[in-house]
């Protein structure tokens, strides 16, 4: 696949102030990486207010200038001579969380947050490596962050054995690919009750959607009693409960389920503390397991005695390891995680990078799990 001499990007050069349409030097294929031609990329809810509506965020965020855009799908169009299954021409998944070579331990999502240290703001920091995301026509990637997808049986034809995808369908999986690590460092198992919450935003909806793909029985949790019956009327499994924020009727009313094997909390970013946690500690079983993946900055408090007295687990979850992505993949490739429309989603796809305004727009306007906006770019 020939390269050409420029692409279009979409850069963030100042928070707060509108993305600039950029015409780039196309990058090449240098040891350790690929390059892909991006065809769909998704638009997150939350880039409006973290890039255009508000100061830099100091908790969550990236140095400027950078291209935005954290989960894509592309074609490899060209490769490193120091790959090893990649080819031109594939078919890949584009996600975000890279790691170092010489220390794992310096980790950084590209475009979104630089990472708590030096070593891994190294990562993001030189405009060589991998500071810009995918919201672009082509983009130098990690070879470790490009995953080969089946596309026979992700787009083709459902009358012909495959699962009849769209391109814009696929992107979302790397939002699934946070809560299949999440779950993973849990041992989560078929059969099992997990309460996930807040269930009904981006992230959380993801999760409910993963862990019925899993076997899993799913209790959601959120305020919005609208978006939890459209997750309990479109997944398998899926109990509901609209929770009311004090920890003792929380309690009562996620036990009316009977014996809860664990709970993954999400909290988002823009809260200081989780409004869940206490009530999701508590309501565990004996020897229960508890993680966390969402991004809150403040501190939580829970009861010492009780999480001794009932063996209970608690850990952290930073995205996943690259045996997640390649296990959750699987269950997309054989139609037991739903995509698109198919999962209970609406997806808007069909913008341009010169529509960003709209498809950015869109996507803020739709807050809650089951709306999708992407970027689509011509093969």
């Amino acid at each position: 696949m020939s390269l050409p001499a420029t692409y279009l990007a979409l850069v963030c050069r100042e928070y707060g102030q509108p993305l600039a349409l950029e015409t780039r030097p196309t990058p090449a294929a240098v040891p350790g990486s690929a390059v892909i031609k991006v065809l769909s990329a998704l638009v997150d809810p939350s880039e409006k207010s973290r890039l255009l509506m508000n100061k830099r965020n100091i908790h969550f965020s990236q140095q400027p200038p950078f291209v935005p855009g954290n989960c894509a799908v592309g074609r490899v169009a060209a490769v490193a001579n120091d790959a090893t299954t990649l080819r031109v021409g594939q078919l890949v998944l584009l996600e975000c969380f890279v790691r170092g070579r010489d220390d794992p331990n310096a980790q950084a999502l590209r475009a979104v947050f630089e990472g708590p240290s030096p070593s891994a703001k190294r990562l993001t920091h030189q405009e060589d490596l991998w500071r810009d995301g995918h919201w672009a026509e082509y983009t130098r990637a990690p070879l470790e962050t490009c995953w080969p997808l089946d596309e026979k049986a992700l787009l083709g034809r459902v009358e012909e054995g495959g699962l009849g995808y769209k391109m814009s369908d696929i992107p979302y999986l790397a939002k699934h690919a946070i809560a299949y690590g999440a779950f993973r460092t849990i041992d989560l198992k078929a059969g099992e009750t997990i309460v996930i919450g807040p269930a009904t935003g981006n992230h959380g909806g993801a999760a409910v959607q993963v862990a019925s793909a899993m076997g899993a029985r799913t209790i959601a949790v959120s305020r919005n009693v609208d978006a939890l019956r459209k997750l309990r009327e479109s997944i398998p499994r899926v109990e509901t409960v609209a929770l009311t924020g004090n920890p003792g009727e929380d309690v009562k009313l996620l036990s009316q389920f009977g014996p809860i094997d664990a709970f993954l909390d999400f909290t988002p970013a823009g809260i200081q503390t989780p409004p869940y946690l206490k009530a999701f500690a508590l309501s565990l079983k004996p020897y229960g397991r508890g993680v966390l993946a969402g991004f809150p900055h403040g501190d939580v408090s829970l009861p010492y005695g009780l999480m001794v007295g009932k063996n209970i687990t608690i850990r952290g979850s930073l995205m996943y390891q690259p045996e997640d992505v390649r296990g959750l993949i699987k269950l997309a490739e054989r139609g037991l995680l739903k995509l698109g429309k198919s999962s209970g989603s609406e997806v808007f796809g069909g913008y341009t990078l010169d529509q960003h305004d709209e498809a950015i727009t869109k996507a803020h306007e739709h807050q809650v799990w089951g709306t999708q906006v992407s970027f689509e770019l011509e093969e």
